[in-house]
């Protein structure tokens, strides 16, 4: 599965280039009563070849079927496929039978083989290409079996299956997607909602909601406001944890907690003149003290991390940790020669850009003031998102904070850090290069023994804790909130919606 990218610290893999569906001419249905989650920001595309960012993945996920999913805790399970067998580099899939596209289309291997081939297709220009590009041949013999054959021993392959299937013959960046998942597409109207309906015929057994309206809420005290009110049925990982004892109060309220696999960060600019030099990001990953922000922001519902990988991840390796020291900081970049101006007393001047997240900027607040101790002079440039991801994905920035989630395979690491992975071809966006960094995970993709990649992914979360392409922060816990009446939604260790499916009231 490839990493989402999420544009708040606490809650919400791997973007590129993708565009905002437009389907302003689409109004909501006000028909009946829909169960309304509030999201804190807009989904950038519906089309599973494009969708990107956590909120794009997390709708998407529920309106298209793919040849396996994952579990809550991130294992992987059938989901169009009932089975499938591996020998060598040979992945046969055997799909279930009668199973139909929203639109009433029987859904076969001919569907599955196309989907794959657009988002090879250069023309296409789907951000996942290059996941993908391992497969050498694609083989239906019938409408229910397809065989993939791959170049070359590929670990991570299997995860990387969890792709929605399109309808043979759709056209790239759907604006009225037909998915096979338990709801079907009505509308998106652009930076308000998305209404999803029902699909009785899924193959899984049809959803007890009928209908489900994602409400797009960019500002916190309206959602709160919202679910107070009774207007909202559920928020997951949308509000700032010092709330959380104001909604255990609410008689009308519950909340559930659980373990994620949300990893949040510090990213530098690496073809910057300033941050291109190590003992610059080493001074600044002493600079930060995570543990005070992870108490008084966080309210102790994250964890401080040291690395991209969660200690309960089978490749998780201990690796060199800065703790809070700003003296010692402070000597790094005198020894480096950046010493304050003995006017103004900066060292120098950065930029550092997130969203108009509101815990976002109270982090990035936070952070300011903490390099500003240090002689960095900061200013903070706070963004809609839509134009924050784009100059994140552009390289159009010094420092920036975000999250990844649905961390599940160590592949990761070759999407973000490998030199190859520079967009447009990759997550690389800190423009990390390296080439015992890009032999390892060239590696990490070719041994299937779990030690021997524990081994390779050792080594490359020690070099990256050296060399800090990125200072690692924290990592999240999964917290939603929902009217006490809410039935059945369970937490994913990835963030994922997809037990709306099974939810009532």
């Amino acid at each position: 599965m490839e990493p989402i990218l999420q544009n708040t610290l606490i809650s919400c893999l791997f973007l590129v280039s993708c565009s905002a569906p437009s389907n302003r001419a689409a109004s909501i249905s006000l028909s009946g009563q829909p169960f309304v989650v509030a999201l804190d920001s807009a989904p950038t595309a519906f089309d599973p070849r494009f969708a990107t960012d956590a909120y794009s993945e997390r709708i998407t996920h529920l309106v298209f079927s793919a040849l396996v999913r994952l579990d809550p805790q991130d294992r992987i399970m059938p989901d169009l496929a009932e089975r499938w067998e591996i020998e060598g580099n040979r992945y046969t899939f055997y799909l279930r039978k009668d199973i139909r596209f929203h639109d009433g289309r029987l859904l076969t291997t001919e569907d599955v083989r196309y989907t794959y081939e657009s988002i090879l297709d250069p023309a296409v220009a789907s951000p996942f290409k290059k996941t993908y590009e391992i497969i050498d041949k694609i083989d239906t013999p019938n409408p229910q079996t397809i065989s993939f054959i791959l170049k070359g021993t590929h670990a991570p392959f299997l995860f990387s299956l969890n792709r929605g299937i399109v309808p043979k013959g759709a056209a790239a960046l759907l604006t009225r997607p037909v998915g096979s998942g338990p709801f079907s597409f009505i509308a998106y109207q652009s930076d308000y909602a998305v209404e999803l309906k029902a699909f009785p015929d899924y193959f899984g057994g049809a959803p007890k909601l009928s209908r489900l309206l994602f409400k797009i809420i960019p500002d916190q005290a309206t959602r709160l406001l919202s679910l107070q009110k009774g207007d909202i049925d559920l928020i997951q990982n949308g509000f700032s944890p010092d709330l959380l004892s104001d909604l255990r109060d609410d008689p009308k309220l519950k909340i559930i907690q659980g373990p994620s696999t949300t990893y949040s960060y510090l990213g530098f600019n690496l073809a910057d003149p300033i941050l291109k030099k190590q003992p610059v990001r080493l001074a600044i990953a002493h600079a930060i003290d995570k543990e005070k922000i992870a108490r008084y922001i966080f309210q102790n519902q994250v964890i401080p991390a040291n690395s991209l990988l969660t200690e309960r991840h089978f490749t998780y390796a201990p690796t060199k940790r800065y703790p809070y020291d700003p003296q010692r900081a402070s000597q790094i970049l005198d020894e480096a020669q950046l010493l304050p101006n003995p006017v103004t007393g900066k060292r120098f001047h950065l930029t550092y850009k997130t969203s108009q997240n509101e815990i976002g900027r109270m982090v990035a607040e936070v952070i300011q003031a903490q390099l500003s101790d240090l002689g960095i002079d900061v200013t903070i440039r706070s963004f809609e998102w839509g134009t924050f991801y784009s100059d994140i994905k552009s390289g159009n920035f010094q420092l920036f904070s975000l999250s990844w989630v649905g961390v599940n395979d160590p592949d990761i690491y070759y999407d973000l850090f490998h030199s190859s992975a520079i967009p447009p071809n990759g997550a690389n966006r800190v423009r990390y290069q390296n080439k015992r960094i890009d032999n390892l995970l060239v590696s990490g993709r070719i041994v299937l023994q779990p030690d021997q990649r524990k081994n390779i992914y050792r080594e490359v979360q020690e070099i990256l804790a050296e060399e800090l392409p990125y200072v690692s922060l924290w990592h999240a816990e999964n917290i939603a909130v929902m009217k006490k009446e809410v039935k059945g939604y369970a937490l994913y260790d990835n963030g994922d919606f997809f037990s709306l499916g099974a939810v009532h009231k």
